[in-house]
This record gives structure tokens, sequence and C-alpha cells, in this order.
């Protein structure tokens, strides 16, 4: 109890951060948690962090053990981070102690079993700290996404010109529209990659397939936003330019992009597992009731869908 109390007040309540230090840690946070940074999403990690715990709850109960002293020595790396954050005025670092500071004291106390199943939902968090030199990446994938905007339009009849980043009708039927900040691709990723995260958690494989659906997020993410962009331009010159400007352009991430690459990390995901991951799943649980016993098992597979 005192651990959480401390933990409390050093990132929820100590102003060391931020103009004049007049925001603790977690305020920064919540802050940078915005548009600007493409971190929109930012409010739903601990969402996801506290489901992944409560998912994995009965092998943390069932892996609860003798804490270890190796766990201090983790807490206390996680504290000299924060001290370097203090000094530096660098609230990033003081967010990123934060998940060494919570392992090491699940180390501590419950031992490594439960230190080992907390590991990646606790350092999951990372992802939800906005880094200033990740936004660079903007220009590239405003660049990338215009190239392949072109090329992709040309595929499906609709020839364009390209002037940097502004794309426009060689037959002058529609005005040039800007490959903009927002349409770089970059806020998809980010939240594309809190996805992919969370869903490789989840997967029951090897730590490499694992590592493989992850950074999957980066090449959907360019190719869903990339086919969201070509289909503003299609419907600009075969319907309604103004409906595509705007309605479609605000609307095609969740109609379009969304469906489009969550589609293909599921194909992926069965690719990586050699097939659907719930039909797996049904024929794992067969097999460990096969274990127990043919009467245990004959009613498990009863209960199974007809592949």
């Amino acid at each position: 109890m005192m651990a959480v109390l401390i933990l409390l007040w050093f990132y929820g309540f100590a102003a060391c951060f931020g103009a004049n230090r007049g925001q603790s840690a977690l305020a920064w946070l919540w802050s940078a948690w915005n548009g600007e940074n493409d971190f929109e999403h930012g409010p739903l990690f601990p969402l996801i962090i506290a489901g992944l715990v409560v998912h994995r709850f009965k092998s943390l109960k069932a892996a609860a053990g003798t804490g270890s002293a190796w766990g201090l020595v983790v807490v206390l790396g996680g504290a000299l981070l924060y001290a370097a954050a203090y000094r530096t005025l660098q609230p990033r670092v003081a967010i990123g102690a934060l998940p060494f500071l919570l392992w090491g004291s699940a180390w501590y106390f419950w031992g490594w079993r439960v230190a080992k199943i907390l590991l990646f939902p606790l350092f999951f968090f990372w992802l939800a700290i906005p880094l200033p030199g990740f936004q660079q990446a903007t220009i590239h994938l405003q660049l990338l996404a215009t190239s392949l905007a072109h090329q992709g339009a040309a595929l499906c009849g609709v020839q364009t010109l390209v002037q940097g980043n502004m794309i426009s009708s060689v037959h002058s039927g529609w005005e040039p529209l800007e490959i903009a900040k927002g349409c770089s691709g970059i806020h998809s990723l980010m939240a594309l990659l809190m996805i992919s995260g969370a869903w490789a958690c989840l997967a029951e494989m090897a730590l490499w397939k694992r590592v493989v659906l992850f950074l999957s997020a980066f090449p959907l993410a360019i190719l869903g936003n990339s086919l969201r962009v070509i289909s503003i331009f299609v419907i600009a010159e075969y319907g309604d330019a103004k409906w595509a400007r705007n309605t479609w352009h605000d609307w095609s991430g969740l109609l379009l992009f969304y469906p489009f690459s969550l589609t293909l990390l599921l194909v992926i995901h069965a690719l990586l597992e050699g097939g659907l991951p719930w039909k797996k799943a049904n024929r794992r649980q067969l097999q460990r009731v096969m274990v127990t016993g043919p009467d245990d098992a004959s009613e498990v597979k009863s209960q199974l869908p007809e592949s």
C-alpha cells in the first residue's frame, strides 16, 4: 500500500515537469495525448493494459509465489530514471521509468513468474509516450503517401499531376488536393501499433511470430492509408469532388482504413498460426482436455463448431 501511495504522489501530484515545473508526470502525459502529437488514442492505453492484466489474472494468481530481491534492483533503476528526468526536465523519461517501477515491484512482491507474465503488458505503456523525433517521419510519410496515391489512382484510370505534396487532376475535374500532415498516415500508424501490440500480447504463438505480428502494423498502416487517399481521388474523379474532399475524407479512416488493416492483420495472424485463431484455440482446448480423460474430451468435442 505504501508503494502505491508513493507512486501516486510522484506521478500524480508532484509538480516536477512542464512549464515552470507546473505539471506532474501524468498531467503532462495527459496533455500530450492530443491531435497535434497524433496521440488522440492515448487514453485507451491504460484501459487496454488493464484488460491485458485482467485477461491473465488466473495465470497471475497461479504464478504468485515468493518475492525476489532482484525486483528491488529494477525498482532502483526506475527511481534513478525518474531522478534523471527531474534533473533534466524530461517528463518522457519519467513516464518511461514507470513500467520499471511497477514491474520491479511485482517481481519483488510475487516473484519472477508473475513478473514474466506482466513484462509485456507493463512495458506496452512505452508506446503511449509521444516522441518528438518520431513526428519527423510525417514529412517522409507525406511524400510516400503522395507517390502511392498518384500511382494507385492511375491504376483506377484517374490521371493526376504531382507537385510536392499537391495532387491535381490532369483534366482539371476537381480542385488540387493536398496530402497534408493529417493524411500522411502517422496518426493511423500510431493507433495501429497500439492495436497490433495488444493483439500480439493476446496471441498464443511463438515470440518471433508475435514480433512479426506487431511489426506488421508498419506496412499495413502505409497500405491502408494509401488506399484511403486513393479512394478520395477516385470518388472526386468519378463522383462528387466536394463530398470526397469533405465527408469521405473525414470518415474514410473509420470506414475503410481500419476494416482493411484489421482484416489483413487477421490474415497475417492466420498465416503465422496455420489457421484462424478461434479454430486453433478450440483445437488446443480439445487437446488439453484429452489429456485429462476421454469422457471430458468427448464432451468438449461435441461443443466445438464444425470446421
